[in-house]
């Protein structure tokens, strides 16, 4: 296998800094993401009072829970500000969320680009080859050959798992996303129901 890999030429270092960055950034964030830890199903009702302590704890225990303490923080504002604040809280979050994504695709984008230049190299290499010893030495041929087929196959085992994983976790997510939306939604409405009651009371 490790002369499989030299076979590639110089272009296979890159590819494999480029494999393993991609498996790292698949892990950390698959671990990141899962939904106990983003959408803990618990928050919204345990949450039952505006003050400080429990907005601090909130707000440190998941990613919904500071959009969630966001809107805790702002419910004697009008619905308006209420809104603009979870919904500015929810950018934040969401921009959190897709951490190292773009740099999982734009590995899924570099690494057939890689390939391609290993395989530029290794025809080179072949037709050089050539000049100097004719097409009669099949094994001078068979070098520049083996390294062009050899990067050009890494790049691709590297950018059809990356572009699997990018996909997969960004729909995973927007689902986050949209479940945290409706979770503050929710909240919201619930705010407005109490105002509602806390002034039919007066």
């Amino acid at each position: 296998m490790w002369e499989l890999f030299l076979a590639g030429g110089p272009v296979m270092w890159p590819i494999l800094l480029l494999s393993v960055a991609a498996v790292a950034i698949i892990v950390e964030r698959v671990w990141a993401l899962q939904p106990a830890k983003v959408l803990p199903p618990e928050l919204l009702a345990s949450v039952v009072s505006a003050n400080g302590a429990t907005i601090a704890a909130t707000a440190s225990q998941s990613p919904l829970g500071r959009v969630v303490s966001a809107a805790l923080a702002n419910q004697h504002r009008s619905r308006e500000l209420l809104k603009e604040a979870v919904e500015d809280t929810g950018r934040h979050v969401a921009h959190e969320l897709e951490r190292y994504l773009n740099l999982l695709g734009t590995i899924a984008a570099v690494s057939p680009l890689l390939g391609l230049l290993g395989t530029v190299i290794g025809i080179i290499a072949a037709f050089s080859a050539i000049t100097h010893t004719g097409i009669g030495d099949p094994k001078a041929l068979s070098g520049g050959i083996g390294q062009a087929l050899v990067s050009t196959a890494g790049g691709l085992l590297v950018a059809i798992p990356s572009l699997m994983g990018y996909r997969y976790l960004r729909g995973h997510v927007d689902g986050l996303v949209i479940e945290m939306e409706k979770a503050a939604l929710g909240l919201i409405a619930r705010i407005d129901a109490e105002r509602d009651r806390g002034g039919s009371a007066t």
